[in-house]
């Protein structure tokens, strides 16, 4: 599914324009033109320090030499003869030297997070074992799930050599003991029984490719019905809005410091509102990965209204250009309607400040909750306008299928998942890594 953070455009690999001071540096050819030549005032002055803000050493092999600072000054052209003919074996050299090694494949910034100083033969190496680790975590993640859908799964197909309704009536007790549902369920037996009807499936191997096709089916159907992104809100909109919701207990906190560092990461400018004034010490938590992530935190003392501490933080969202705000919110019971009711009002206050907002509404889930945790999402979707589901802790229980029951009967997209206890571990879900990892 990829990354959702594309807000600043032009660039060559994300979505900083880190590339382009060195574009600028090379693109007067070598030697240095004379400072009329220049297409910017400021580079034609000489008491502008540009080799030394833009161009940073960099360990051998990662990019252009950078030109010392003394050059930038102007000097009499006297050393070396001028132009070079073009069958001069040193032009010669030179251009064989760029042709290896083109100047714009590579950034100065060698210390980048981002991998802004590899190549792009590199940076597609990197991506490629980035997704094998992504693979193998994820089936680390639902590995308990996996172990206990395939041991009811082995213990239904042992010694039947044909499909008939006893064994489809075992698979629905298989499936139902994974979270996946009974509704969800009902439907992949539905699909099976066509199937058998038609021939198309004749034997256990094809009915559990079958089973296969059908949740990665309904999980890839979810995402039609639209997942909220950064890159369909315009230009001129900002701060990107983003509130978090959930019951107590669920790990909201914990997202949202790894969302922050996740989003911060990819270049944005991020800030949190910790709107939970309900629970004593949330804001002292939130903070705790506010700092440790390095991403600035708006509080207020417990009690206050939290629609206050939201205009607030709007306002020093937008007074600082931030890219996202991400806002927490208070563990709400589904069945506690007067803080349904504050969360409207939030939703308000967030409309009125910025256009379109909340532009996206995460709903965390713990996935050991199991299919209290799909009614907590009904309740949610009726009141919050949940655009999408973060679903936590996805490495802790055998319940995993509740992602499919979500995915089916609400129509909502699992947007991130939680799959261990580290700054790192929480990614964009992937269908195919999850329905893979339940059965190989």
């Amino acid at each position: 599914m990829g990354l959702f953070w594309k807000r600043k455009s032009g660039d060559q690999f994300v979505s900083l324009k880190l590339n382009e001071p060195l574009a600028e540096k090379v693109s007067g050819g070598q030697p240095e033109a004379e400072p009329p030549a220049y297409s910017r005032g400021e580079l034609s002055a000489p008491s502008a320090p540009v080799a030394a803000t833009v161009v940073e050493p960099v360990p051998a092999g990662t990019g252009p030499t950078p030109v010392p600072t003394e050059t930038a000054k102007p000097k009499t052209p006297v050393a070396e003869p001028r132009p070079i003919s073009a069958s001069s074996p040193y032009e010669a050299a030179q251009t064989d030297v760029v042709r290896q090694k083109p100047v714009l494949t590579r950034s100065p910034f060698a210390t980048s997070v981002l991998g802004l100083n590899l190549s792009m033969e590199e940076l597609q190496a990197q991506e490629a074992a980035l997704e094998q680790e992504l693979s193998a975590r994820f089936r680390r993640a639902v590995s308990a799930t996996r172990e206990s859908l395939s041991e009811r799964l082995d213990t239904v197909f042992q010694g039947l050599k044909q499909i008939d309704e006893n064994l489809l009536d075992e698979l629905e007790e298989a499936l139902i003991a994974a979270d996946i549902g009974v509704a969800t369920t009902q439907h992949i037996l539905e699909t099976v029984r066509r199937g058998v009807a038609r021939k198309q499936i004749n034997d256990l191997e094809a009915l559990k490719r079958a089973i296969k096709d059908e949740l990665l089916k309904i999980l890839r159907q979810a995402e039609k019905q639209g997942v909220a992104s950064e890159t369909s809100i315009p230009e001129n909109v900002s701060p990107y809005v983003m509130m978090i919701v959930g019951v107590n207990g669920v790990g909201k906190t914990t997202t949202i410091g790894k969302l922050a560092q996740r989003i911060k990461a990819e270049g944005n400018d991020v800030l949190i509102c910790a709107a939970d004034t309900f629970r004593a010490a949330a804001s002292d938590q939130l903070a705790i990965w506010a700092e440790r992530t390095g991403v600035p935190l708006i509080q207020q003392k417990q009690g206050t209204d939290p629609a206050a501490v939201l205009f607030d933080s709007l306002k020093a969202s937008k007074a600082r250009g931030s890219d996202v705000l991400i806002v927490d919110t208070a563990g709400r019971l589904h069945n506690k309607s007067n803080l349904m009711a504050e969360l409207e009002k939030m939703k308000r206050v967030a409309a009125r400040e910025v256009a379109g907002a909340p532009h996206e509404t995460l709903l965390v889930v713990d996935a050991i909750t199991g299919q209290n945790g799909l009614e907590q999402a009904r309740q949610f979707l009726k009141v919050a306008g949940v655009t999408g589901i973060v679903l936590t802790k996805l490495d802790g229980t055998a319940k995993g299928g509740i992602a499919v029951a979500i995915a089916k009967e609400l129509s909502l997209p699992i947007r991130y998942a939680g799959i261990g206890e580290k700054v790192d571990d929480l990614v964009v879900f992937d269908p195919e890594l999850y329905v893979n990892g339940l059965f190989e």
